[in-house]
């Protein structure tokens, strides 16, 4: 799959359930720059819902896009987060 964002960092998250992809991009995100694009790749079907619900109410965090695919045989899940502020 591609996107028109120029990918900052990727956290590969899959295998891991909630609340941790949401844990793990928090962590990453805390460590860019105002503009940067963060790519979280994950299984846990619930992190659709998870990342879309923490990006909505964390100020400094945009949610540009999320995707379902296949990868592998297995679903993956990819969210593309924007930091906006420090």
């Amino acid at each position: 799959m591609s996107t028109d964002y120029d990918i900052t960092e990727t956290v590969d998250v899959k295998g891991l359930n909630c609340p941790m992809p949401v844990v793990k991009a928090k962590q990453a995100v805390d460590s860019l720059e105002s503009g940067d694009v963060l790519a979280v790749i994950a299984t846990d079907p619930g992190s659709m819902s998870d990342i879309k619900g923490w990006a909505s109410s964390t100020d400094g965090v945009e949610l540009l896009e999320q995707a379902e695919g296949d990868e592998d045989g297995e679903t993956v899940y990819r969210h593309y987060v924007r930091r906006t502020g420090t």
